[in-house]
This record gives C-alpha cells, sequence and structure tokens, in this order.
C-alpha cells in the first residue's frame, strides 16, 4: 500500500477522500486539519505522498510546500482547491508542486493524479500550467504586499480578516491611533484609499487566510 497523509481544514472533505481512497492502493496514514499538523505529521509518519488543501487555518498549503521543499523534502505533493488565485499558483508551481486537483470534481480524478505523481510525474491541468507560465513572463505573481514592512503586513493581513482598528490595536499591544498611522502609511504604499479597498486588494493577492 502507498502510504498518504491527508491536511484538510474540513471534515466532510476528509471523509470525502478517505471515501475515495477506499479499496485503492492507497492508505490514509493520518488526517490533519491544518498546516502545522501536517508538517509535524510528516515527520512522524514519513508518509510516501501528501494531500494538501490549498486553504487552512495557520500554513496554508502551499506554504507547507514550499516549506517541505526548503528543507529538502522532494516527496510527491497534491494540492487540493475550490479555486486558485495566481499568486497561489504562482507559488506552487515555483515550489514544485507535482499535482493539482479540483474540489469539484475530485473524486473522478484524484486517484489517476495520485498514480501519475508516485511514478514520478506531474499532473496539473495544461489550463493552470499555461496560466502559471504566463504569470511567470509577465511577473503577476509577485506579492503586492511584500513592499509593506513586517508590521504593516500584519495590520493589513488582521484588517483583511475583518477586525477593527481597536481590535488590532489589542491583538498587537498597541494604542489604535498607532494602528490608524501604519493604515494610512499601508494605504500610501498600496495606493489604496480605505480599509474595504485594502481587504478587497488583499483577497486578489490571497493574504487573507481563512
Amino acid at each position: 500500500m502507498i502510504s498518504v497523509l491527508l491536511a484538510d481544514d474540513h471534515s466532510f472533505m476528509r471523509a470525502g477522500i478517505e471515501a475515495v481512497l477506499r479499496g485503492s492502493r492507497y492508505s490514509l496514514v493520518e488526517t490533519v486539519a491544518d498546516g502545522d499538523a501536517a508538517l509535524a505529521a510528516i515527520g512522524r509518519c514519513k508518509p510516501d505522498v501528501c494531500i494538501f488543501d490549498v486553504r487552512m487555518p495557520g500554513k496554508d498549503g502551499v506554504t507547507v510546500l514550499e516549506t517541505m521543499r526548503r528543507g529538502g523534502d522532494d516527496r510527491p505533493v497534491v494540492l487540493l482547491t475550490a479555486e486558485l488565485t495566481d499568486r497561489a499558483l504562482y507559488a506552487a508551481v515555483k515550489a514544485g508542486v507535482n499535482g493539482i486537483v479540483l474540489k469539484n470534481g475530485a473524486e473522478d480524478s484524484l486517484i489517476e493524479c495520485l498514480d501519475a505523481v508516485v511514478s514520478g510525474a506531474r499532473s496539473i491541468d495544461v489550463e493552470l500550467m499555461a496560466r502559471a507560465l504566463d504569470l511567470a513572463i509577465s511577473g503577476g505573481g509577485v506579492d503586492p504586499f511584500d513592499k509593506l514592512a513586517p508590521r504593516e503586513r500584519e495590520i493589513a493581513e488582521l484588517v483583511a480578516q475583518g477586525l477593527r482598528n481597536r481590535e488590532i490595536a489589542a491583538r498587537l499591544s498597541m494604542s489604535e491611533g498607532t494602528v490608524k498611522v501604519y493604515l494610512h502609511g499601508v494605504y500610501q504604499k498600496l495606493g489604496v484609499e480605505n480599509r474595504t479597498s485594502l481587504a478587497l486588494l488583499a483577497r486578489d493577492a490571497d493574504l487573507q487566510r481563512p
């Protein structure tokens, strides 16, 4: 049997993947609900292949993939996603993702994808690869939030999560006035006028991690 680690924060999706793999040559050795738990489970279970949801609490699937590759871990990784932003697609392909499976239709394509990646091939939709290539050529995978200082980025992330200035101040142990000063700088650097525009830009850049 080929051992599989699954990381997805939706119990319904985890149950569905388990049902798809049942009776195949793939066996789930562990299922977890977030990226940090996935990294811990990799060292503990040493799976043959990993399946990560792109959007998870804490470290998302792409971040877990990047962490693995930086550590020299080249075992096959398949990403599950309902939709993939340009930034996430660019980062995943750049990090060497082996397969990408859309959740809509995963019951029909997951086994085929796993068969491909464990044999050393890549299983990524042709249109997604073409989109990733276009992003690489155009520089479209660049994160506009990279121009922010670490504290400014942290505040922008909290705005994207829907927190108000008072809540951000409490979270970061600073005054509400200081938060407003930081936000003014963020608006200027990103060319936005208010927190609504900032939140929309963050969503498009995949800064928000639900």
